[in-house]
């Protein structure tokens, strides 16, 4: 089993930034691609971004241009730079991680099986 702690989520005005993480500990060995999702009330749970078992990186059309996903292996953590806020960025930022596989086209996909509580990220105009 892994735990996942998010971290860095808050208040900020429109057009700012800020910069989520996420430590793993566990059997983390296993879960070779991680992602964040987000979600807000009355809304589905919206996939962000993800980091593939290849490394490859994929974004939400929403997001394209104004976040980052990255992770430091030596410590165990993901990160996510956002960058020019909106506020319907408004949201609880979760992040997850699972057992990559390749598709019927050979894409990588992520089977995500462990979730952090998330952190609360505010965008206000």
């Amino acid at each position: 089993q892994v735990h996942l702690v998010e971290s860095g989520g808050g208040s900020v005005q429109a057009g700012g930034s800020l910069r989520l993480s996420c430590v793993a500990s566990g059997y983390t060995y296993s879960r070779c691609c991680m992602g964040w999702f987000r979600q807000s009330p009355g809304k589905e749970r919206e996939g962000v971004a993800t980091i593939n078992c290849d490394t490859s990186t994929s974004y939400a059309d929403s997001v394209k241009g104004r976040f980052t996903i990255s992770q430091d292996n030596a410590k165990k953590t993901l990160y996510l730079q956002m960058n020019s806020l909106k506020p319907e960025d408004t949201a609880m930022y979760v992040c997850a991680a699972g057992v990559g596989y390749r598709d019927n086209w050979s894409r990588w996909q992520c089977g995500y099986s462990d979730w952090g509580q998330g952190t609360q990220v505010t965008v206000s105009s």
